[in-house]
C-alpha cells in the first residue's frame, strides 16, 4: 500500500544545503519520490512510496529540532504519481517574491493570520455575517474548486499576488474578517503576513489549508468542487457528492479535467471536457499556442 504526504515548516534554517544533502539521502534510501523545497524560511514537500517507508521517512525527518512540529498530511496517491525524487535549494519555499519581507522565527512565520481548525471556521461564519473567504490559490486552481462566494484575485502565479493586493482592488474588504485558504496551508501563511503588512485589520488562515477541510468536512461544507493537485492525480475529489464547477474552456460544459497544452513548449493547462479532448485541435491554451504547433510541424 502506498501513500502520498503533504508538509511544510516555516523555520529558520541556517545551512539550507546541509539540509537539502540530508533530505535526498534520506528519501532516496526510502525510494520515495516527490519535490522538496527548502530555503533559509524552512522546508516545503510532497512525496509518495510504500506506506511503512513514508512513515520511517516522517519519523526520521521529525527529529530534526526545526522540524519536531511538522503536520504531516497523507492523501491517496503513490510514488509513481512523481516522475523522480526532486530536492532543491531556493530563496523561498513559495515563489511570492517576497524572501526579504517575510519574517521567519522558531514559531513559525512572523506577523502571519489567526490559524482556524475547519470547527473553528464554521463557528466565525456562523457569529459574523460578513466573513470573506479569499483563496490563496492561482486562479486556474479555483476554476475547479473553492470556498462559496470565496473572492478569487487575478493570479497565475504566486507571485502575482502582492501586485493584486497593492492594486486597491480588495480596499474595501480591509476592515472585514478574511479567511485565508490554499492546498496544505503554506501559501496562506505567507499571504495572510503579506495581508497585514498591507492594512488588512483581521485575517486567518485555515490551518491545514483545504486538504484539512476537507478531511473534517467532506463536501457537506463550505467547500465545493474539485481540488487541483500538482502531481500526477491532476485532481482530487473528497467524496463522490463532489459538485463540479468547473467549465470546459470550448462548449462550457462542467468538467474538473485539465490536460497539458498540445503545444509541448506551453507549461499550462486546459480546462477541457472528455467529449472535447477527442478533438486534437482543442487540446491548445490558446490559439497562438496552436499556431505556434503548427508552424513547428511546418
Amino acid at each position: 500500500m502506498q501513500k502520498i504526504i503533504l508538509y511544510y515548516q516555516f523555520t529558520p534554517l541556517s545551512d539550507p544545503e546541509a539540509v537539502k544533502l540530508w533530505q535526498k539521502t534520506l528519501a532516496d534510501s526510502l525510494n520515495l519520490r516527490g519535490r522538496i523545497l527548502i530555503s533559509k524560511h524552512g522546508i516545503n514537500g510532497t512525496v509518495g512510496g510504500d506506506i511503512d517507508d513514508v512513515k520511517k521517512y516522517v519519523k526520521a525527518t521529525k527529529q530534526f529540532p526545526g522540524f519536531k512540529d511538522i503536520l504531516f498530511k497523507w492523501s491517496d496517491g503513490s510514488r509513481e504519481d512523481f516522475p523522480r525524487m526532486s530536492v532543491k535549494v531556493r530563496n523561498e519555499i513559495v515563489a511570492f517574491d517576497a524572501a526579504d519581507e517575510l519574517k521567519v522565527d522558531e514559531n513559525g512565520v512572523v506577523g502571519g493570520g489567526i490559524h482556524l481548525k475547519p470547527k473553528q471556521v464554521h463557528e466565525l461564519v456562523e457569529t459574523r455575517k460578513d466573513v470573506v473567504f479569499f483563496d490563496g490559490r492561482n486562479a486556474h486552481e479555483a476554476a475547479i474548486g473553492k470556498f462559496k462566494n470565496a473572492v478569487v484575485p487575478d493570479t497565475h502565479t504566486s507571485r502575482d499576488f502582492i501586485k493584486e493586493l497593492e492594486s486597491g482592488k480588495y480596499d474595501d474588504l480591509k476592515d472585514k474578517p478574511i479567511v485565508t485558504y490554499c492546498t496544505g496551508g503554506i501559501r496562506c501563511e505567507i499571504l495572510s503576513a503579506l495581508m497585514k503588512n498591507r492594512g488588512f485589520q483581521e485575517v486567518y488562515q485555515i490551518d491545514g489549508g483545504i486538504v484539512k477541510y476537507g478531511e473534517a468536512y467532506g463536501d457537506d461544507g463550505l467547500w465545493e468542487g474539485s481540488l487541483r493537485v500538482f502531481d500526477d492525480r491532476m485532481t482530487v475529489n473528497f467524496s463522490e457528492n463532489a459538485k463540479t464547477i468547473g467549465e470546459c474552456s470550448h462548449c462550457s460544459s462542467k468538467t474538473s479535467n485539465y490536460e497539458n497544452c498540445a503545444f509541448d513548449q506551453c507549461n499550462d493547462l486546459v480546462l477541457i471536457c472528455k467529449d472535447c479532448t477527442i478533438q486534437p485541435d482543442r487540446l491548445f491554451h490558446t490559439d497562438a499556442c496552436r499556431t505556434r504547433a503548427q508552424l513547428q510541424l511546418a
